[in-house]
């Protein structure tokens, strides 16, 4: 059984007392008890503040604080080893605090690969601020200069041979100035102890005994459960309800209509009624018995079929201009030999495994929510709005996330729970079911691509068109839009590696009929899956192996900066300068999956190999699948290999486990029925009709290396993800001839 936040009145104050003036940067007033390892937990009473992420106890324990949301990628693990690292601690002397939503921390969005990008550095600085103190404090003690003491793993020892343990020091130090940033000396790489190694995740062991606490684990005696019943099409609202029947179910408190949300969707709720009861099944059957009359609004019409259409006909003809070198369109007019090829990828759910679930308890001055969120800055802010409070005074507390992919950045469900709690007086748990998460989404953009090139007499592509439509992220800030934003279109668009004298690309239109959100990788899984199927099919309209023409296509190495093509490119929000587009990499990982798989290995009938690459979230992945496929059309993954190259990394073992999963997720945007819309309305609602992987699915192996690098930390949870469709439908093409342009894959193999 999980272990559980104790919110009972008693505990909740004490350790909101325990905690309220300890540790700058850790609790507001009415904070709670905190998760370390899974279990119930919370800073020491007598831990004093080092600086914004550390504390320290009389005891010498380090108390190292996590400000981004842990959903199995082990950030809590990474930030420790990063800390822990530069301030030589003892890792048996280390616990996790898990941070609430607070401003003061920069930037806690868990999402977009940049949790360690965004905070290596000043992770580090924060950890050698601590080892300094611990030194200088020895130091003065003993009368010496500060240059002959060197700490190692909780003890600084001097010249001579004395030594001092932290927990020795730890008064001491914290009567001193905090070092300037000058006076901080940073590790050398050769020093590292924790960095760049594969370490045990400090959570794993409490996650797999079913003792880590999740947000549908926080227990307040008194709350009451929620579920709600949403408009089924995006824009809905209620017309009419009869609660009579749902009212008389033996648990069932109270029937409570949620606002229909205003303008653009952002992170509202979807409005629709909530059943407050006792328990979860109670408030499930209310739900079952409610009837509901609806008024479906503008997007009653949205129908999948007919929107596929529209959008492969948005790009069978010219769209606006986002990058272009030489004359592409000329040439490709008067060819009179060219490779034309459209490609389809449906919506797609995030579909973690544990649904969004949050529990609040509002009171005049504050709201206290505990959600399973990927940004509680996101939860102030929606959770704010919807109360009508400034968002300082909404206390958001992380819980461990069942995976989070990109759904729960949006915190309609932390919105729900505040304001049910607002119109009840109580504490309320809003729980939503698998059916709520996939009919209730804000879904993976829906997409169509028309790409043609010329090849010249060597086979090489001398000419490269290709327009891009899809249902852009920025229709669900901004009312009406249409069109992608730069950001969207640089996943994987304006980025393209091809090296051709012309090539041309436009982005169309499309307009957004339900909620658009990202998924994890975001654009570049339908752009990657067109461009390296593209590069494919060109190879064998060439008579080319598939490796070796890739690596043709892309070109020497060399460092592509795109916006000399007129092509809006932020690189991620990263500098070129320590971030370029480096092809030179690109064609690395290449190399190095193919030697891995034993590319170009003879093969039994029946079997294929199938090779992509791409750069996303500024990092470089390369991936080989061999596939089996029976004379039935019977699809089988026999084993994957990746490369990838992703700068300096905190724990081999998390990024090997990240790329792992990053390609069984990838397999889904493959195999996936997709989400598909009838009058409006989804029609998938649980795992039997929308697909993860299942273990027969999968392969056995995906063997993973990672390219040692000097170079600065990029992402690693979403690039492997992108690459796997492209190389599965390769390698599908190489086992049997067939070549598949539309995902899913469906049953496109039998026919």
């Amino acid at each position: 059984m999980s272990q559980y936040f104790d919110l009972t009145r008693r505990g909740f104050l004490k350790s909101t007392a325990a905690t309220g003036a300890l540790i700058f940067g850790t609790y507001l007033a009415g904070g709670a008890p905190r998760v370390i390892a899974g279990v119930l937990a919370k800073p020491s009473e007598s831990a004093k503040t080092a600086n914004l992420f550390v504390a320290l106890r009389p005891d010498g324990i380090v108390e190292i604080t996590c400000h981004r949301s842990e959903m199995g990628q082990q950030i809590r693990t990474a930030i420790a080893q990063i800390v822990a690292d530069e301030m030589e601690a003892a890792w048996d002397k280390v616990v996790v605090i898990q941070g609430k939503g607070d401003a003061k921390y920069g930037d806690q969005n868990t999402d977009g690969s940049r949790s360690i990008r965004y905070n290596m550095q000043r992770l580090r600085e924060m950890g050698a601020s601590v080892r300094h103190l611990m030194r200088q404090a020895a130091a003065t003690r003993w009368n010496v200069p500060v240059d002959s003491c060197s700490a190692e793993q909780h003890v600084v020892t001097h010249s001579s041979g004395k030594t001092l343990t932290y927990a020795e020091l730890v008064n001491d130090a914290l009567s001193i100035t905090p070092p300037e940033l000058a006076q901080i000396t940073l590790k050398k790489r050769s020093e590292w102890r924790y960095i760049n190694t594969a370490m045990e995740h400090i959570d794993l062991k409490d996650i797999v005994m079913g003792k880590a606490t999740f947000a549908a684990d926080v227990f307040e005696p008194k709350a009451l459960i929620a579920v709600v019943v949403r408009p089924p099409v995006v824009g809905g609202k209620v017309k009419s309800f009869d609660a009579k029947a749902t009212k008389a179910i033996d648990g069932v408190i109270d029937v409570i209509e949620i606002p229909a949300p205003q303008g653009a969707p952002q992170f509202q709720p979807k409005g629709g009624i909530a059943i407050i009861a006792k328990n979860t099944w109670a408030a499930i059957k209310g739900r079952r018995a409610l009837s509901v009359t609806w008024d479906d609004g503008k997007n009653g019409d949205y129908n999948s079929e007919v929107f596929k259409a529209s959008l492969l006909a948005t790009v069978a003809s010219p769209q606006s201009s986002v990058r272009e070198i030489g004359d592409a369109a000329n040439i490709l007019a008067n060819s009179s030999d060219k490779l034309v090829a459209d490609y389809y990828a449906p919506h797609l759910a995030q579909a973690p495994m544990e649904p969004p679930c949050a529990t609040a308890i509002y009171y005049k001055d504050r709201v206290d929510v505990w959600a399973a969120t990927q940004n509680p800055q996101a939860d102030m802010a929606t959770v704010g709005a919807m109360v009508g409070m400034p968002k300082e005074q909404i206390n958001v507390h992380v819980t461990m996330l069942g995976g989070g992919f990109g759904r729960k950045s949006k915190p309609d469900f932390s919105a729900e729970a505040a304001y049910l709690a607002m119109k009840t007086g109580k504490a309320i748990r809003v729980q939503w079911t698998r059916e709520d998460d996939i009919q209730n989404s804000f879904y993976h953009a829906v997409s169509a691509q028309h790409i043609e090139a010329s090849l010249d007499k060597n086979g090489a592509i001398e000419a490269y068109l290709h327009r891009t439509a899809f249902t852009p992220i920025a229709s669900t800030f901004v009312e009406g839009a249409t069109a992608p934003l730069s950001l969207e279109l640089r996943l994987g668009f304006t980025d393209n590696p091809i090296n051709t004298p012309n090539m041309k690309l436009e982005s169309g239109e499309a307009p957004a009929k339900t909620r658009i959100g990202w998924m994890r990788s975001v654009s570049n899984v339908f752009h990657a899956f067109a461009v390296q199927s593209f590069i494919a099919e060109a190879a064998h309209k060439a008579g080319r192996d598939q490796k070796d023409y890739l690596l043709e296509t892309i070109g020497p190495n060399r460092i592509l900066d795109v916006t000399e093509e007129n092509a809006e490119y932020d690189n991620y929000g990263a500098d070129k300068a320590n971030y370029p587009l480096d092809i030179g990499k690109l064609r690395h990982v290449i190399e190095k999956v193919a030697d891995m798989s034993a590319w170009g290995r003879k093969l039994p009938k029946g079997r294929g190999l199938g090779i992509a690459a791409h750069r996303s979230f500024l990092t470089y992945v390369a991936t080989v699948v061999e596939v089996e496929v029976s004379d039935k059309g019977d699809l089988k993954i026999i084993k994957s290999w990746v490369s990838i190259d992703a700068g300096t990394v905190v724990n081999t073992d998390t990024v090997k486990n990240q790329v792992q999963g990053g390609s069984i997720y990838g397999i889904t945007a493959a195999l996936s029925e997709g989400i598909t819309f009838d009058k409006g309305k989804v029609q998938q609602s649980n795992f039997h009709d929308y697909r993860v992987p299942r273990m027969s699915d999968s392969p056995l192996e995906v063997e993973v290396e990672i390219i040692p690098s000097d170079a600065p930390p990029a992402g690693v949870g979403e690039p492997a993800t992108p690459v796997y469709a492209p190389a599965l439908c390769n390698a599908i093409f190489a086992a049997c001839g067939k070549r598949i342009r539309q995902l899913p894959i469906g049953d496109q193999l039998k026919a």
